[in-house]
Formats: structure tokens, sequence, C-alpha cells
């Protein structure tokens, strides 16, 4: 199928070609004419799937073959909506939907949190027909009556479980009061929390489902690779592996802030270029990391989740997760990021023992082993594996963690040791002794006065 298949307006159509899209993702050849009829939405899909063209290009067209009857004065009035839940993810949609709209009337705009209020002030004075925002930032300009939301007429809300995982929820329901009853919405969502779920029920009408690569799935270009490794070594591993020219670009993937400024540090340490990317850098700042990073200057970027949503980079050859998320989706999401627009890609995992847990669910979720590199100088112990494999075995009840080892079959003793099984035979109790007949009850007493 061709964009040309889709109905879409010639001047889009023009920009897409300018941009080098060829033919429409599976995601945005479902979603697109569901969206051009009216109908709402329910996006179940993964990053790198192409939903930013999926809901940008229809909306574009819609509000383009309008009359412009909410434009008055020369005044535009902001007619769609498309909340996101980090500051990258809405400059990028914002970037993207110009590109989509550069031969058309529409203007848009991007409202976000850590930069100066006044330029965006400024953007909204001038009028936007479409405008992308971070919930916190909107809802301090329409509290501030900057910002007027009753001629929306259509919503996005893309990347809802992060929003929810961000804390966003209640703002996101705020901001949709402040919104006419009757739209079109459009939802995205990779994962859907119960939370989301409630959500859904009371946001869409009748929703056309499009469902794209089960998170379960991972993407078979992609090559993985697990690195077991004793306690205080990922350090030490990741430098080893970064001595390979091979890996051109590097995402590393931690689980907190101060962890990813850590790991930049050390790499520096190494003479290997690096930038951190996490929520208490500025807006500049990670910007700038992420300029720097897809042009090339910067080889290695550490981030966080949350920050890493918004980052779009085609030709990313590898992504390593210094620390295994403790959610099995995330991962899927992670090494999504690489061997994207038909390339290959690599991804790379490192694992201690608290982190094998993790690991087996991971393995569950996407129905296979990850293939373990044995060959480097900080594996973890056959000991600590079987301890940890022990500890976290389910059983019954809480005290009972401790009983494994005695049914455990392969738990065989060395020659001259006492045998497992003496022990528990002393915490058994002792049976009563018989009763003596009535006429020796008092024989021992009467015995023990007459001496």
């Amino acid at each position: 199928m061709t964009f040309n298949e889709l109905n879409i307006m010639p001047a889009i159509l023009k920009a897409l070609t300018k941009e080098n899209y060829t033919s429409p993702t599976p995601i945005q050849e479902q979603s697109i004419p569901a969206v051009l009829a009216g109908r709402d939405l329910l996006g179940c899909a993964q990053t790198g799937t192409g939903k930013t063209a999926a809901f940008s290009v229809p909306i574009i067209q819609l509000l383009s073959e309008q009359t412009s009857p909410n434009k008055s004065n020369n005044v535009r009035r902001i007619r769609s909506l498309i909340l996101t839940p980090t500051r990258e993810l809405a400059i990028q949609i914002a970037d993207n939907i110009k590109a989509y709209s550069q031969y058309t009337d529409i203007r848009s705009a991007a409202i976000v949190g850590g930069v100066s209020q006044k330029v965006q002030e400024r953007a909204l004075n001038q009028g936007a027909d479409i405008l992308i925002a971070t919930p916190g930032r909107l809802i301090d300009l329409i509290n501030q009556k900057r910002v007027d939301l009753q001629y929306v007429q259509i919503l996005v809300l893309d990347e809802a479980d992060r929003m929810l995982d961000m804390g966003f929820i209640h703002d996101v329901k705020r901001i949709i009061a402040k919104m006419p009853t009757k739209k079109q919405t459009l939802f995205f969502s990779a994962t859907m929390p119960t939370e989301i779920s409630k959500l859904i029920k009371t946001l869409l009408v009748n929703p056309v489902k499009v469902e794209i690569t089960p998170v379960s799935s991972t993407a078979d270009r992609i090559d993985q690779s697990i690195y077991l490794l004793e306690n205080g070594n990922k350090q030490n591993q990741l430098n080893l592996l970064l001595q390979d020219k091979s890996i051109i670009s590097a995402l590393v993937f931690t689980r907190t802030k101060r962890g990813a400024d850590r790991v930049t540090r050390d790499l520096a340490k190494v003479n290997i270029s690096a930038q951190a990317i996490h929520g208490n850098k500025s807006q500049n700042d990670r910007q700038n990391a992420l300029r720097n990073f897809k042009s090339g200057a910067t080889r290695v970027l550490v981030a966080t989740d949350i920050a890493a949503r918004g980052i779009d980079i085609d030709e990313l050859s590898h992504v390593i997760n210094f620390n295994l998320p403790n959610i099995p989706e995330t991962y899927v999401h992670r090494i999504g990021r690489t061997g994207r627009a038909g390339l290959s890609g690599t991804a790379i995992s490192f694992c201690e023992s608290e982190e094998l847990p993790f690991l087996k669910d991971i393995e569950k979720l996407i129905g296979k082993s990850i293939p373990e590199v044995k060959d480097h100088p900080y594996p973890m112990s056959r000991k600590t594996q079987m301890k940890t494999e022990r500890s976290s075995k389910p059983s019954g009840s809480r005290s009972a963690s401790s009983k494994p080892l005695t049914s455990r079959p392969s738990t065989a003793k060395p020659a001259g040791s006492k045998p497992a099984a003496s022990k528990p035979a002393k915490a058994k109790p002792k049976s009563n002794p018989p009763l003596k007949p009535k006429s020796e009850w008092f024989t021992k007493g009467r015995q023990t006065s007459s001496r």
C-alpha cells in the first residue's frame, strides 16, 4: 500500500514525499482512514511503529478541510490538542507536524516545561491550530488564562501509560474537563494498566482499536545478549565493551538519574564521549545532548526511561541496559529503539544477582531465553546464581523459603558429614509416656518419705 491509497490530500502527500516517506507503516495504514472518518481511536503500539504520523497526518487534513469557523478577527483557535509526557517527545511531535503541514495553512505550537514561558506566550498570541503540550506547563498556562481549550475538536493522548507513571493522570483529567464534551479522541498507550483502562472507558466512544506489534514480541532483527556479572563490575564491563569501535552509537539505560550521571562521569575517565539525559537536566542541556548524539559528536547517550521517551534515532546501532528494568514491558520498549528503518540492531544487557528475577520475567514475556555471553572477565559465580534462584523460589508461605534445601534432590553432602535428616527430628515434640496403673501412682513418693 502507498500513502496515495489512503485518500490523503496532495499538499500532505507532497510533504511526505519530501520527508522521504514511501509507504505507510501498519499503524498508519490502519489508523489514518479511521481518524479521517471521524472515529475515536485506541492505539496499542510501542515506540518506533510510526504512530506520530498515524495521528498527525489525518488531523492536519481534517483541520485543513474546514472553512476555519473558529478563526475570527484573524485569531487562530486551538482546534487540536496533543498531550505528551515529556519535553523531548512534545518537541519531536511538533517538528514532525511542521514537516507534514509545510504546504498547508495549518499552524502548530509546542509548550513544555523547563524553558522560558515568554517564547511560548508569543507563539500562543500568534495563534495555533494544533497545540502540542506537556501536562504541567499546560496547566500553568490554563490557570493564567493564556490557553483556551473550548474550541478543541480533536484530542490526542500519546504515551498515556507513561503519563500515568509520571503522576500526570490527575492533570490530564483537569485538562480534559476544560474541553468540549463532544470531540474526537485518539488514545495511544504501549501498556494498559487498570487506571488507563478506566480512563479509556470515560473518554472513548465506540473506538476503532489498532494493536501493532504486541508488547511481548521483539524484532527478530535485534541481536540480544546478556552478561551475568558479579556485583560491582557493570562499569568495568561497559568500559571494556565500548573499546569495540564497531559500536558506533550506544543508548545506555540506567534506573536512576544519579546513576546516569555516574556512568557518564566514569566513561569520561576512560576517554569515551558520553552525555546524560534525564529529568534533572535543563531543557537546553537535554536538547544539546540529543543533538550531539544524533550528529555523532557524542558516541554514548546515557538516559533514564522517562527521559528517553521522544528519542527517535533511525541509525542507533546499540542499546545497552546498564540496569535491567523491573517491568518486563519496559525492556521491550528499550530495545525497540534500535533496529529501526529496516536496519539491524544490537541489544546488550547487564545483570547482577539481584536482577536475576527481572531477567526471568523478561524472558517469560518475550517467550525465549536471552543468549548469555560467557567469555568476559567478570562472570557471576555459579554459587551466586544458585543462591539467588533458591531465595526467589516461590513457596506457600513466607517462612517456607528456608525449606527447599532439604527437598532439592541435587544437594548431596560430602562423605562423613551428618545426614540432613537428623536435625529436623530434634524439633519434633516428644510423645507422652504411657500411664502407670493406679496402684503405682504413689509408690515412688512413699519410698522417698521412708528414707
